[in-house]
């Protein structure tokens, strides 16, 4: 199974419009884990994802309890990015069976979650004023060098 993008919470229609678009594109399987902050009909989101939806592999767990089954079903490890991950993206070797989790776009990944996820990684950026980046730049980055390291030229 290739690599899956997981948002915990998300808030932002726009934001996960935009990754649900860059889902569609690199055929990556998308799982929203609620409670979200928004309806699934919501149309920034759909705006958002432009008439791309039919191609998004969309999974949605209603609360994290639900994610976790399914993830203790598929396997595969869980690395969770966070600015208090420890290890650098560029560093990580990703494997084709993970699962790539951010959290909401004003909190990151609660702190359950990120201890329980397998590594705890982070995009550094250069400017200690700025707190991160957006979540679909965030997301866009991490699935990227994911495809880059495991060999996806398409």
């Amino acid at each position: 199974m290739p690599i899956r993008i997981v948002l915990v919470q998300p808030q932002i229609p726009p934001n996960t419009g935009n990754i649900a678009r860059t889902c569609a594109a690199t055929n990556t399987e998308l799982h929203l884990v609620g409670p979200l902050g928004f309806e699934l009909s919501d149309r920034y989101l759909k705006r958002a994802g432009l008439d791309y939806w039919p191609y998004v592999d969309l999974h949605y767990h209603p609360d994290i309890k639900d994610f976790q089954a399914v993830h203790q079903q598929k396997g595969g490890r869980l690395l969770g990015f966070s600015v208090r991950g420890s290890k650098n993206y560029l560093d990580c070797q990703y494997q084709e069976d993970d699962w790539l989790l951010f959290g909401c776009e004003t909190a990151g990944l609660p702190p359950n979650i990120l201890e329980a996820c397998d590594d705890k990684v982070y995009i550094a950026m250069s400017q200690p004023k700025v707190r991160s980046l957006n979540l679909s730049v965030s997301v866009t980055i991490g699935l990227f060098e994911a495809r880059r390291q495991l060999g996806y030229q398409q």
